[in-house]
């Protein structure tokens, strides 16, 4: 059966490991209506991005 020649160093073992994390998702609440989502993106709640309509949605 292989085996390592040598230890591997801690930094090469989270090398390893850092692929295999997820990335954290940050959010920012609507300006406009309040729902949280991602930023720089429009709203999914009310089609609003930057204090315009982008997208037409229905009055809440």
């Amino acid at each position: 059966m292989a085996n390592p020649k040598r230890k591997h160093s801690h930094s090469r073992a989270h090398k390893v490991r850092a692929g295999q994390r997820q990335p954290s998702v940050s959010l920012r609440d609507c300006e406009r209506c309040g729902s949280s989502g991602r930023p720089h993106t429009v709203c999914e709640n009310c089609g609003y991005y930057a204090g315009r309509e982008v997208i037409e949605k229905d009055e809440f």
